[in-house]
């Protein structure tokens, strides 16, 4: 059928970016709580209280981010199974999500809730700056995966009405 096909015209880009979307949240909020939380144990997901309810935080972030992983590769299975997923769009999608979150969690936890700080016992700026800065790379990275994504769609040079994953 055109316009299904590997996500020739269509919605095939736009939901294969959706579906990327949690998928992004998910590994980002999984590399946070392993490397940050576990590993380095420089905070908890809400440490303005007990160490048990900063565990407690923890193990519900942990579930948030499984959910996340898991509906995001079911949303991407389903649109390889209607033929409708672009690879390089669903890749797309899961920076921009894993940005989203890195921002999310720099400008809303850390700055504005207050829950954590990236590291207790130094001086956070440097640390913030870096949370922001790879927040920022990780969004213009996807912006530029999904950009070059439509411009191919779109019919520009090397376009050639093939799917340019």
């Amino acid at each position: 059928m055109p316009g299904t096909r590997g996500g020739q015209g269509g919605d095939g880009p736009r939901v294969s970016v959706r579906a990327g979307l949690p998928i992004g949240i998910g590994v980002m909020a999984a590399v946070d709580e392993i490397v940050f939380h576990q590993v380095l144990a420089w905070h908890s997901f809400y440490d303005r209280g007990t160490p048990e309810l900063g565990l407690l935080t923890d193990g519900l972030l942990h579930a948030a981010e499984l959910v996340l992983l898991v509906a995001g590769v079911f949303l991407v299975a389903d649109l390889a199974r209607r033929g409708l997923l672009v690879g390089r769009a669903a890749v797309g999608g899961a920076l921009l999500g894993a940005g989203a979150f890195q921002l999310f969690d720099a400008v809303v936890d850390h700055k504005v809730l207050r829950v954590h700080q990236v590291r207790y016992g130094v001086d956070p700026l440097p640390y913030d700056l870096a949370w922001t800065a790879s927040a920022v790379v990780l969004l213009v990275a996807g912006l530029l995966v999904v950009r070059h994504r439509s411009r191919v769609r779109g019919g520009g040079p090397g376009a050639g009405g093939t799917d340019a994953r």
